[in-house]
């Protein structure tokens, strides 16, 4: 018997992990690691094991990963009060003295040679993982469509669409498609070290042009992006994120031609229109 764990179980991306990987194992031979096990007894299916897991609690996070032989990892957020490279680093560390087997880990494109600021931590924990010696697959997500969800919702309205990524391209997909992907892994037999998932590449102005609706388009320099975003009150820090992401994309850092998610999948991607829909549910 292989027993199978995900952390984050009371997130989306966990949830659904959790729901697509109950569809191919025994629900028994699962358990859902979360924070918040109230929370978690009312979203996590039927015949689940729960236990609690704080990624800053290395002790809990090693008797959590007990008898587990196979664990998706799914990243915590940045800018919590303990950094997230260390929350990784104690996840990795307990996974090892736990004897955990295999790690599927939810990383960033092109982690290891990304020029990126968001690659960082995940470069380190990657880095982490191959160091610890575990057997590993790195889940290189490119962007969540519901990243966009405030730019989606804006136009829908019939505000205007704004952007400052130029050409820059993203390999937009629905958060639940990444999500399906990593159960896929992790219950595979003979799952490969590194996949680059990511929806096809597109520039903001193809994503715009799914959305229905009437809205101007409007591409902006980084001067008056920022300017427009600190007018509309948003808070400093965020304005400073969405600019640099911006920047991010404009250098072709989410620019990816690979198939690993329609690959893992073996079905075609939700339609861009269709896609657009369901965030905006």
């Amino acid at each position: 018997m292989t027993t199978y764990a995900i952390t984050g179980a009371t997130g989306h991306f966990g949830q659904r992990a959790l729901k697509y990987l109950a569809a191919k194992v025994p629900a028994e031979d699962i358990v859902a690691l979360a924070r918040n096990t109230e929370k978690a007894k009312q979203v996590v299916p039927a015949g689940i094991t729960i236990r609690q897991a704080d990624y800053t609690d290395p002790d809990q996070m090693t008797a959590a990963l007990s008898n587990i032989d196979r664990l998706l990892f799914v990243s915590s957020l940045p800018g919590g009060p303990v950094s997230r490279v260390q929350q990784h680093q104690n996840v990795v560390a307990a996974a090892k003295r736990a004897g955990v087997g295999y790690i599927a880990y939810t990383s960033f494109p092109h982690a290891d040679t990304s020029t990126g600021a968001l690659a960082a931590d995940h470069k380190a924990t990657e880095q982490a993982i191959r160091e610890a010696g575990l057997q590993y697959s790195f889940l290189r997500n490119n962007w969540y469509l519901e990243n966009e969800m405030s730019r989606l919702k804006a136009a829908a309205a019939g505000q205007d669409f704004l952007y400052a990524a130029g050409d820059g391209k993203v390999g937009w997909a629905l958060e639940r498609e990444y999500a399906d992907a990593a159960a896929v892994v992790l219950a595979a037999t003979d799952p490969k070290p590194i996949y680059e998932f990511a929806g096809p590449a597109r520039t903001y102005r193809e994503l715009a042009a799914a959305i229905s609706g009437q809205f101007a388009i409007k591409s902006l320099n980084d001067a008056d992006y920022r300017a427009t975003l600190t007018q509309a009150g948003m808070p400093a820090n965020v304005v400073g994120f969405s600019v640099g992401g911006m920047a991010m994309i404009r250098a072709g850092v989410l620019d990816e031609t690979t198939t690993d998610l329609t690959d893992v999948l073996e079905h075609g991607l939700t339609p861009l229109p269709a896609a657009i829909k369901e965030v905006l549910k």
